[in-house]
C-alpha cells in the first residue's frame, strides 16, 4: 500500500507551518506569494490527511506525524461493517456434492455451514471439499457436517471489529475468509456477513486512493 504523496508546494507549506506555527492561512499565502484561494485546496488536503491541525482564529499547527504514522492511524479506523459482504451459507445436512456445486456457482472459496436456526456450526473450505472428493466416499450421500471445521476451531469476527485485526487472522491462520457473526441470547452465532482477502484488498486500495 502506498503512503501519502505530497507535491512540492504542499511540502513547502509543511515546512512553513513546522517552523512558524501556529500560523494563519493568510500568512502562509503571503510567504508563498499566492492568494488564499489558491492555497485553500492544499491546506484542506494537508489537514484532512492529518499532517496539519487547524484551530479557528489561531491558525495551523504541524502535527509532527509521518505518512506511515498517518496510514497506520487510518487503518485503525476501518471496521468490518464497512467492507463485509453477503455470506454464502449451506445447511449442515446438505451433501458434499451440493456444497461443491454451491461453491462453484457462487464463485467463493469458503462456505459457512448453519443449523436449522441459521446459526453457525461449521466452515467448509476448498481444501475440505477437495479432500473429500478425492476419497472413495459417495459425495451425494455424504453430509457436510462430517467434513466441516467445527467450533471452537472457527475464526470469527464481529461488525465492530477492526478490519486490520481480521487481516492478521487471515494471515496467521492461513484461511481465506472469516464469518461476521452476532452472538444470540442463547450463545449461538448468527451469521451476518463475511470478510475475505478480496474485501480487505478493496479496503486497502480505497484507503490508498483516498490518501
Amino acid at each position: 500500500m502506498r503512503t501519502i504523496e505530497l507535491n512540492k508546494r504542499q511540502e513547502h507549506i509543511l515546512e512553513i507551518v513546522k517552523d512558524n506555527g501556529p500560523i494563519t492561512g493568510e500568512q502562509i499565502a503571503d510567504r508563498l506569494h499566492l492568494t488564499r484561494a489558491t492555497l485553500r485546496p492544499d491546506l484542506a488536503i494537508l489537514t484532512m490527511a492529518g499532517f496539519l491541525d487547524a484551530r479557528p482564529r489561531v491558525g495551523y499547527f504541524y502535527t509532527g506525524k509521518t505518512g506511515t504514522q498517518l496510514l497506520t492511524e487510518n487503518l485503525n479506523k476501518i471496521y468490518v461493517k464497512e467492507y463485509q459482504s453477503i455470506p454464502v451459507v449451506v445447511s449442515e445436512n446438505v451433501s458434499v456434492y451440493d456444497a461443491i456445486v454451491t461453491m462453484f456457482l457462487e464463485d467463493v472459496g469458503t462456505l459457512f455451514v448453519v443449523d436449522s436456526k441459521s446459526c453457525l456450526v461449521g466452515v467448509l473450505s476448498r481444501k475440505d471439499l477437495l479432500r473429500a472428493s478425492i476419497g472413495k466416499q459417495e459425495l451425494s450421500t455424504l453430509p457436510v457436517n462430517i467434513i466441516m471445521t467445527r467450533m471452537p476451531n472457527i475464526t470469527t469476527c464481529e461488525k465492530e471489529d477492526l478490519l486490520i485485526n481480521v487481516a492478521k487472522d487471515l494471515i496467521d491462520k492461513q484461511i481465506d475468509a472469516v464469518p461476521v457473526v452476532k452472538p444470540t441470547e442463547n450463545g449461538d452465532l448468527e451469521v451476518l456477513g463475511r470478510i475475505t482477502k478480496t474485501n480487505i484488498t478493496k479496503a486497502f486500495v480505497s484507503l490508498a486512493e483516498n490518501n
